[in-house]
C-alpha cells in the first residue's frame, strides 16, 4: 500500500506531528535536526563519567533483567553490549514491511535523538545512514511481548548495523556485512549501554500501530464516501443526517460524520427525486445511523491517534539519563500499555466500519430491502451478480471480529518473572495492516455495489461529489451488465480505497485523523 515519494521530514526530537509520521510511513526521507547534537553529546558524556567512577548502575555496567545484580567488569563493558543484542536477537515470522520498518527506525532516531539514552552521535548517525540510505534491517514480525519494550525485533535492527543478519536492498535480502561495505559503513561497535538503548523501548510495537491507524485513515474516509453513494442507491434518506439530531447527542465525530455526508449527498437528483410519494418511514440502520456508527469510530481514531502522537515524540527505553543531574534511573518507560489500548481501539473501530459496510452491501443486493434487481444484476438467474461478493465481505467481517478481541487484556510473566506483567502490545498492533486490508475489501466491494445501485437510477444522477466518485470507480471498473470475472474489479476498487483515489476524488474535505 505504500511507495517511496520525493518529500524529506527533518526530525525534532519530542515535537513530531502525526501527519510527519504518516509521510515517513508512505515514503518520505528522513533528515535529523543538528541542533540535536548537543544533547546527546551530554548524555553519553554522563555515561564516561558513570564508567570511570566504578559505580554499578543498571544497563552500564551490570547484566540485564533477572541478572542486574551481576557486575560487570570494565574491559567486558562492549562484549556486554554485543552479547545482549545477539541473545535477544530471537525473533521468528515473516519480515516485518518495509515501510514498517523504516518507521521503526525513524522513531528509535527520535528517541535517541532527545539525549536521555546515553548513545553516542556516531551511533545515531549510523542508524540514521542506514536509514537515508535505504537499508531496511530484516525484522522477524514475532517475538514482542510489548515489555521491556520490543526487545527482540529491535535487536534484529541493531545486529544488521552491526553487521549481524541482513538488510532488504532495493527488494533483496543481503548480508548485512555486505549492504553496510556497499553504503561505505562499517558494522557498527557499541559503547556502554547503547545495545540495551536500541533494543529497549517501544518503537515496534509504535509503527505497527503507527501503520495501522494510517490505513485506517483511509479506509475510514474511503467508508464514508461508500456510505453515502449506498444512500442514494437505495434512495435512502437524508433526515437522519439533520444537523439538530446531532447536536442533541453532542458527540464531536457524529457531528462530522453527519456533516460530511450531508454534503456528499447535497444537490442528488436521485434524493430529490423520493423526496413525493416514498411510502418508508424509515431506513435499515446500516443508513440511517452512519453518524452514530461512523462518529464513534471516528471519536475512537482520533483517541487512539493522540496516544500515538505522545508515544512517538516520547523516550521508551531504560535506564534513562538525567544530564542536569548526571544521574541515570531505571524505570518502565518501556512498558507499551497505552500502545496496546490504543492498537485495541484501533481494532474496534476497523470492525465495525467493515461491519455495517457489509450490511450495506448486505441490503443492497436484497431487492425486499432496496428495491434494486436482486443481487445488482440486470438480469438476475442467468446472472448471479453480487451474489458472491456479499458472502465475500461477510468472510472478511468476520475475520476481522475474531481478530478484534483484545490484546491488552492479556499478559504472560517473562523473564523468570521479573517482567511479571507485559502489554502484548506488539501482536496488537500487528494484526491491524491485515484488518484494515480487509476492511478495505469491503469497502471496495461496498462502493461497486452502490455504483452499480445508482446505474440503475439513470436518467438521474447523484450529487455533484457522488457523481466525480462515481465517474472514478468506473473509469477503472465498467457497469456489471454481465457475469464476469469478478475478482480484478474487486482488486481495482480495493486500490482506490488505500491509495485515498477516491476520497480525493469527491473534491471534499473529510474529517481527518491525523492531521
Amino acid at each position: 500500500m505504500t511507495a517511496k515519494d520525493e518529500r524529506a521530514y527533518q526530525i525534532n526530537p519530542g515535537n513530531v506531528p502525526l501527519a510527519a509520521w504518516r509521510d515517513i510511513y508512505f515514503g518520505a526521507t528522513v533528515t535529523l535536526d543538528p541542533a540535536a547534537r548537543s544533547k546527546v553529546e551530554t548524555a553519553a558524556r554522563v555515561i564516561d563519567e558513570i564508567i570511570a567512577k566504578g559505580e554499578p548502575v543498571y544497563g552500564i555496567n551490570t547484566g540485564f533483567g533477572k541478572l542486574a545484580s551481576v557486575r560487570i567488569a570494565d574491559d567486558d563493558l562492549a562484549r556486554l553490549q554485543r552479547n545482549i543484542v545477539l541473545s535477544h536477537a530471537a525473533g521468528v515470522g515473516e519480515p516485518l514491511p518495509v515501510p514498517v520498518v523504516r518507521l521503526i527506525m525513524a522513531l528509535k532516531i527520535a528517541s535517541l535523538a532527545q539525549g536521555a539514552s546515553g548513545v553516542r552521535w556516531q551511533t545515531l548517525e549510523h542508524l540514521l545512514r542506514c536509514l537515508q540510505d535505504d537499508l531496511v534491517p530484516v525484522i522477524p514480525a514475532q517475538g514482542s511481548v510489548g515489555a521491556s519494550g520490543d526487545l527482540a525485533p529491535l535487536s534484529h535492527m541493531t545486529a544488521a548495523m552491526m553487521g549481524v543478519g541482513e538488510f532488504i536492498v532495493a527488494g533483496t535480502r543481503t548480508d548485512a556485512t555486505a549492504a553496510l561495505a556497499a553504503k561505505g559503513l562499517a558494522p557498527l561497535v557499541l559503547g556502554p549501554k547503547e545495545g540495551l538503548a536500541l533494543l529497549n523501548g517501544t518503537q515496534v510495537s509504535t509503527a505497527m500501530a503507527l501503520a495501522g491507524l494510517f490505513e485506517a485513515e483511509r479506509v475510514f474516509e474511503a467508508a464514508l464516501v461508500a456510505g453515502a453513494l449506498s444512500v442514494d442507491a437505495a434512495k435512502g434518506s437524508d433526515g437522519p443526517f439533520d444537523p439538530r439530531i446531532q447536536a442533541l447527542r453532542r458527540h464531536r465525530g457524529q457531528i462530522e460524520v453527519a456533516d460530511a455526508l450531508r454534503r456528499l449527498i447535497a444537490g442528488s437528483p436521485i434524493r430529490q427525486s423520493h423526496l413525493v410519494g416514498d411510502t418508508r418511514v424509515q431506513d435499515p440502520y446500516c443508513l440511517r445511523c452512519q453518524p452514530q456508527v461512523m462518529g464513534a469510530s471516528l471519536d475512537l481514531l482520533r483517541q487512539a491517534a493522540a496516544t500515538l502522537a505522545d508515544e512517538a515524540n516520547g523516550v521508551s527505553d531504560n535506564p534513562l539519563v538525567f544530564t542536569d543531574t548526571g544521574e541515570v534511573i531505571s524505570g518502565g518507560n518501556f512498558h507499551a500499555e497505552p500502545v496496546a489500548f490504543a492498537a485495541d481501539m484501533i481494532a474496534m473501530a476497523l470492525c465495525e466500519i467493515g461491519s455495517i459496510s457489509e450490511r450495506r452491501i448486505a441490503m443492497l443486493v436484497d431487492p425486499a430491502l432496496s428495491g434494486l434487481p436482486a443481487f445488482l444484476t440486470p438480469v438476475p438467474g442467468l446472472n448471479s451478480g453480487f451474489m458472491i461478493a456479499q458472502v465475500t465481505a461477510a468472510a472478511l467481517v468476520s475475520e476481522n471480529k475474531q481478530r478484534a478481541y483484545p490484546a491488552s487484556v492479556d499478559s504472560i510473566p517473562t523473564s523468570a518473572n521479573q517482567e511479571d506483567h507485559v502489554s502484548m502490545a506488539a501482536h496488537g498492533a500487528r494484526r491491524l495492516s491485515a484488518m484494515a486490508e480487509n476492511t478495505a475489501n469491503v469497502i471496495g466491494i461496498e462502493v461497486l455495489a452502490a455504483a452499480q445501485g445508482c446505474d440503475f437510477h439513470a436518467p438521474l444522477v447523484s450529487s455533484p461529489a457522488l457523481e466525480e466518485a462515481r465517474g472514478r470507480i468506473r473509469a477503472d471498473v465498467p457497469t456489471l451488465t454481465e457475469d464476469r470475472y469478478f475478482a480484478p474489479d474487486m482488486a481495482a476498487a480495493t486500490r482506490l480505497v488505500t491509495s485515498g483515489a477516491l476520497a480525493r476524488s469527491t473534491g471534499l474535505a473529510l474529517p481527518s485523523i491525523c492531521d
